[in-house]
């Protein structure tokens, strides 16, 4: 069995950053729960491991378990939000940038695949096909690599 494959590649992408330690189970079942979706296996192992990544630049890459619940919830009962936006009852929002797009698993016929969402347009684009592709692309092609 292969352990610690999601903190070891963090700590290869962001050698800066202090690694918290997993997140405590019941956490993640409650984001099931909560949002009414599966937590991506990708995500529930990377979580499993680390509680959360954060970039050289301080954006929150993957959000921590707690916060992930927190946020989707808050964004879903937001009564502007439901007025400005198209529903987000089919996507858990898992990292943010400091450039203001949010990224979520957009869950399809083919699996969840990782979107960006962009706040002021509500657009939301394919950016990342795994939860890897997306460390990588956020680690390599800098701040602005969603655009």
């Amino acid at each position: 069995m292969i352990h610690h494959v999601w903190r070891e590649l963090i700590g290869e992408l962001y050698p800066e950053t202090d690694l918290p330690g997993p997140a405590d189970a019941a956490v993640l079942d409650r984001i099931e729960e909560a949002l009414g979706l599966p937590v991506p296996s990708e995500l529930r192992g990377l979580l499993g491991e680390v509680d959360g990544v954060v970039n050289d630049y301080g954006d929150a890459v993957v959000w921590p378990a707690a916060r992930i619940v927190e946020d989707n919830l808050a964004m879903r009962a937001e009564p502007d939000y439901q007025e400005l936006y198209a529903p987000f009852d089919t996507l858990m929002f898992f990292g943010d940038s400091d450039m203001g797009p949010q990224f979520a698993y957009a869950y399809t016929d083919y699996g969840p695949a990782v979107i960006v969402w962009d706040h002021e347009t509500d657009q939301r684009r394919l950016v990342a096909v795994s939860l890897r592709d997306y460390l990588f692309r956020c680690s390599a092609e800098g701040n602005g690599w969603f655009r």
